[in-house]
Protein backbone atom coordinates (compact mmCIF):
# COMPACT_ATOMS: atom_id res chain seq x y z
CA UNK A 1 0.00 0.00 0.00
CA UNK A 2 2.81 2.78 0.89
CA UNK A 3 4.13 1.60 -2.83
CA UNK A 4 1.24 2.17 -4.18
CA UNK A 5 0.56 5.76 -2.67
CA UNK A 6 4.23 6.96 -2.85
CA UNK A 7 4.06 5.89 -6.37
CA UNK A 8 0.67 8.11 -7.15
CA UNK A 9 1.46 11.07 -4.72
CA UNK A 10 1.18 13.81 -7.02
CA UNK A 11 -2.05 12.32 -7.83
CA UNK A 12 -3.12 12.07 -4.31
CA UNK A 13 -1.87 15.54 -3.37
CA UNK A 14 -3.66 16.95 -6.10
CA UNK A 15 -6.86 15.62 -5.99
CA UNK A 16 -6.92 16.68 -2.12
CA UNK A 17 -6.17 19.79 -3.25
CA UNK A 18 -9.05 19.90 -5.71
CA UNK A 19 -11.20 18.68 -2.79
CA UNK A 20 -10.18 21.35 -0.77
CA UNK A 21 -10.78 23.82 -3.44
CA UNK A 22 -14.19 22.68 -4.19
CA UNK A 23 -15.44 22.67 -0.53
CA UNK A 24 -13.73 26.40 0.10
CA UNK A 25 -14.68 27.45 -4.05
CA UNK A 26 -17.21 25.56 -5.10
CA UNK A 27 -17.15 27.48 -8.56
CA UNK A 28 -13.38 27.04 -8.98
CA UNK A 29 -13.99 23.54 -8.28
CA UNK A 30 -16.60 22.81 -10.60
CA UNK A 31 -14.13 24.56 -12.84
CA UNK A 32 -11.63 22.65 -12.67
CA UNK A 33 -13.75 19.30 -12.30
CA UNK A 34 -14.75 20.03 -16.21
CA UNK A 35 -11.63 20.81 -17.46
CA UNK A 36 -10.46 17.64 -16.15
CA UNK A 37 -13.03 15.59 -17.50
CA UNK A 38 -12.43 17.56 -20.97
CA UNK A 39 -8.81 16.32 -20.74
CA UNK A 40 -10.01 12.81 -19.82
CA UNK A 41 -12.15 12.42 -23.32
CA UNK A 42 -9.54 13.59 -25.36
CA UNK A 43 -6.98 11.52 -24.02
CA UNK A 44 -9.19 8.26 -24.47
CA UNK A 45 -9.92 9.69 -27.80
CA UNK A 46 -6.38 9.93 -28.63
CA UNK A 47 -3.96 7.25 -26.48
CA UNK A 48 -6.09 4.29 -28.01
CA UNK A 49 -5.61 4.43 -31.14
CA UNK A 50 -1.75 5.30 -30.61
CA UNK A 51 -1.16 2.64 -28.65
CA UNK A 52 -3.32 0.18 -31.50
CA UNK A 53 -0.42 1.96 -33.82
CA UNK A 54 2.47 1.01 -31.04
CA UNK A 55 1.26 -2.66 -31.28
CA UNK A 56 1.42 -2.35 -35.03
CA UNK A 57 4.60 -1.23 -35.49
CA UNK A 58 6.33 -3.58 -32.71
CA UNK A 59 5.05 -6.46 -34.87
CA UNK A 60 5.43 -5.25 -38.15
CA UNK A 61 8.70 -3.36 -38.07
CA UNK A 62 11.72 -5.12 -36.91
CA UNK A 63 14.38 -4.05 -35.10
CA UNK A 64 17.26 -4.34 -37.58
CA UNK A 65 14.55 -2.46 -40.42
CA UNK A 66 14.45 0.36 -37.94
CA UNK A 67 17.70 0.49 -37.00
CA UNK A 68 18.90 0.45 -40.71
CA UNK A 69 16.40 3.73 -41.60
CA UNK A 70 16.17 5.64 -38.45
CA UNK A 71 19.38 4.15 -36.68
CA UNK A 72 22.86 5.71 -35.99
CA UNK A 73 24.13 5.07 -39.00
CA UNK A 74 21.11 6.35 -41.24
CA UNK A 75 21.72 9.48 -42.19
CA UNK A 76 19.82 12.14 -44.51
CA UNK A 77 17.40 9.11 -44.93
CA UNK A 78 16.29 8.48 -41.15
CA UNK A 79 16.46 12.31 -40.86
CA UNK A 80 13.71 12.87 -43.52
CA UNK A 81 11.83 9.54 -42.37
CA UNK A 82 12.01 11.14 -38.59
CA UNK A 83 9.94 14.71 -40.20
CA UNK A 84 7.88 13.04 -42.05
CA UNK A 85 6.71 11.00 -39.32
CA UNK A 86 6.12 13.63 -36.83
CA UNK A 87 4.91 15.91 -39.30
CA UNK A 88 2.37 13.55 -40.78
CA UNK A 89 1.14 12.55 -37.24
CA UNK A 90 -1.85 13.66 -35.89
CA UNK A 91 -2.71 14.55 -32.00
CA UNK A 92 -1.24 16.09 -29.11
CA UNK A 93 2.19 16.19 -28.08
CA UNK A 94 1.96 13.61 -25.23
CA UNK A 95 0.84 11.09 -27.99
CA UNK A 96 4.25 11.34 -29.73
CA UNK A 97 6.05 10.12 -26.43
CA UNK A 98 5.04 6.42 -26.46
CA UNK A 99 5.74 6.25 -30.21
CA UNK A 100 9.09 8.11 -29.34
CA UNK A 101 9.91 5.23 -26.92
CA UNK A 102 8.89 2.48 -29.76
CA UNK A 103 11.40 3.62 -31.87
CA UNK A 104 14.62 3.61 -29.20
CA UNK A 105 13.18 0.35 -28.58
CA UNK A 106 13.39 -0.23 -31.84
CA UNK A 107 16.86 0.85 -32.54
CA UNK A 108 16.66 4.78 -33.81
CA UNK A 109 18.95 6.73 -32.77
CA UNK A 110 18.41 9.83 -30.33
CA UNK A 111 19.44 12.35 -33.00
CA UNK A 112 16.07 11.12 -35.06
CA UNK A 113 13.81 10.32 -32.01
CA UNK A 114 14.45 13.96 -31.37
CA UNK A 115 14.00 14.93 -34.61
CA UNK A 116 10.42 12.99 -34.91
CA UNK A 117 9.48 14.61 -31.01
CA UNK A 118 10.58 18.09 -32.55
CA UNK A 119 8.63 17.64 -36.42
CA UNK A 120 5.48 16.96 -34.38
CA UNK A 121 5.28 19.47 -32.25
CA UNK A 122 6.46 22.00 -35.00
CA UNK A 123 5.55 20.84 -38.21
CA UNK A 124 2.06 19.70 -38.44
CA UNK A 125 1.06 19.00 -42.21
CA UNK A 126 -2.36 20.13 -40.72
CA UNK A 127 -0.88 23.05 -38.92
CA UNK A 128 0.86 23.94 -41.79
CA UNK A 129 -2.13 24.09 -44.11
CA UNK A 130 -4.04 26.24 -41.51
CA UNK A 131 -1.17 29.09 -41.27
CA UNK A 132 -1.08 29.11 -45.32
CA UNK A 133 -4.52 29.84 -45.45
CA UNK A 134 -4.80 32.20 -42.66
CA UNK A 135 -1.54 33.60 -42.53
CA UNK A 136 0.12 33.87 -45.71
CA UNK A 137 2.54 31.17 -47.49
CA UNK A 138 4.89 33.49 -46.95
CA UNK A 139 4.69 33.29 -43.05
CA UNK A 140 4.34 29.42 -43.53
CA UNK A 141 7.11 28.70 -45.08
CA UNK A 142 9.31 31.61 -43.25
CA UNK A 143 8.03 29.61 -39.99
CA UNK A 144 8.29 26.26 -41.29
CA UNK A 145 12.23 26.85 -42.21
CA UNK A 146 12.83 28.37 -39.11
CA UNK A 147 11.20 25.35 -36.75
CA UNK A 148 13.28 23.01 -39.32
CA UNK A 149 16.22 24.33 -38.46
CA UNK A 150 15.66 24.77 -34.69
CA UNK A 151 14.95 21.13 -34.64
CA UNK A 152 17.67 19.91 -36.53
CA UNK A 153 19.94 22.67 -34.26
CA UNK A 154 18.53 21.57 -31.00
CA UNK A 155 18.79 17.49 -31.81
CA UNK A 156 21.86 18.00 -32.97
CA UNK A 157 23.34 19.73 -29.73
CA UNK A 158 21.34 17.34 -27.58
CA UNK A 159 23.30 14.43 -29.13
CA UNK A 160 26.38 16.22 -28.97
CA UNK A 161 26.20 16.77 -25.35
CA UNK A 162 25.25 13.29 -24.43
CA UNK A 163 28.17 11.21 -23.87
CA UNK A 164 27.91 7.55 -25.04
CA UNK A 165 27.13 6.33 -21.67
CA UNK A 166 24.26 8.81 -21.07
CA UNK A 167 22.64 7.90 -24.82
CA UNK A 168 23.43 4.07 -22.92
CA UNK A 169 21.35 4.73 -20.10
CA UNK A 170 18.67 6.10 -21.88
CA UNK A 171 18.45 3.05 -24.14
CA UNK A 172 18.88 0.95 -21.19
CA UNK A 173 15.81 2.70 -19.14
CA UNK A 174 13.60 2.57 -21.86
CA UNK A 175 14.02 -1.05 -22.47
CA UNK A 176 13.56 -1.39 -18.87
CA UNK A 177 10.55 0.55 -19.03
CA UNK A 178 9.04 -1.49 -21.54
CA UNK A 179 9.39 -4.76 -20.12
CA UNK A 180 7.45 -3.04 -16.92
CA UNK A 181 4.75 -1.62 -19.11
CA UNK A 182 4.07 -5.38 -20.42
CA UNK A 183 4.33 -7.03 -17.09
CA UNK A 184 1.79 -4.69 -15.94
Amino acid sequence: MKKLVLRYRTFLLLFIFLIGTSIFYPDIGRSSVNNIWSNVKEMLGVIPPVFVLLGLLDVWVDRQTMMKYTGSGSGLKGVLIAFVLGSAAAGPLYAAFPVAAMMLKKGSSIYNVFIFIGAWSTTKIPMLTFEASGLGVQFMVVRLGLSILGILLIAAGIDRILSVEEKNKIYQMNQENSKIAVKN
